[in-house]
């Protein structure tokens, strides 16, 4: 495995141009700040660079909480230390090692569940994961390095036909607002910015019923742990569908 020093000290590391792109994003955010070490134990444990934009927000940044609370995007924030045992780590928005499982201690024979790794969830349930080298062996479409998405309003993952760079740029020039433009209500915002950052919305009748379909707007919503909602999730895809979505991280 490559040494952490050639992982951080490359030519051309992203940061400058990922924290550019954040300080000029109109989109309303938050960004906790960076656990450097946590950072770097992370970066050494999925060796790779601090070229790539993913490289670079593990390294470098704590995380985005995104357009007033609706999406969190993973990195390596600073806190008390997660039940992995990884130091650092936030208490309220998880780190992107909390989130995969990384383990305790390097481990060359570790590799993302399922195929994909976990960089972001939505407060619907919606998870955001970057596929492995075989997403098709993982039932999950697209290309090897490509930005799926598990949506909670057909249980289905569906590619998105991005990397995880233009995908941040892509949330951050352009906002959720066409994204999720069947899946708000009037009110959005306040709901959503007042979960912390494990919490999600539970929607009732949910969002693949037809109800919710039909008048999204008098659907009931309350806080409720994110994890419960992924729970509830795969459930519903293996009573529906038949089908296991597999892992869809751990907050």
């Amino acid at each position: 495995m490559r040494e952490p020093s050639e992982l951080t000290d490359v030519e051309d590391p992203a940061w400058p141009l990922l924290s550019e792109a954040l300080a000029a994003s109109r989109v309303s955010m938050e960004v906790p700040p960076v656990d450097p070490v946590l950072g770097r134990a992370s970066l050494h444990q999925l060796q790779i660079t601090a070229r790539s934009w993913l490289g670079g927000m593990v390294l470098n940044c704590g995380g985005v909480v995104l357009d007033s609370g609706w999406l969190r995007i993973y990195g390596s924030p600073a806190g008390e230390e997660p039940p992995t045992g990884i130091p650092g780590g936030s208490t309220d928005l998880p780190s992107l090692a909390e989130v995969n499982g990384f383990p305790e201690r390097l481990d060359p024979d570790w590799r993302p569940r399922d195929g994909g790794l976990v960089v972001g969830h939505d407060v619907l349930g919606g998870v955001f994961a970057l596929n492995g080298a075989d997403p098709k062996s993982a039932g999950r479409p697209g290309h090897p390095g490509e930005v799926v998405y598990f949506a909670p309003d057909s249980l289905k993952w569906e590619a998105l036909e991005v990397g995880h760079g233009a995908w941040l740029q892509w949330l951050l020039t352009e906002g959720t607002d066409t994204f999720y433009d069947t899946l708000r209500w009037p009110g959005w915002r306040a709901e959503s910015g007042a979960l912390t950052g494990t919490q999600g919305l539970s929607v009732v009748p949910f969002l693949w019923s037809a109800e919710a379909r039909r008048d999204l707007q008098s659907t009931s919503r309350r806080a409720v742990p994110l994890a419960e909602i992924l729970g509830l999730h795969r459930d519903f895809a293996l009573k529906l569908d038949g089908v296991d979505p597999g892992f869809l991280g751990d907050v």
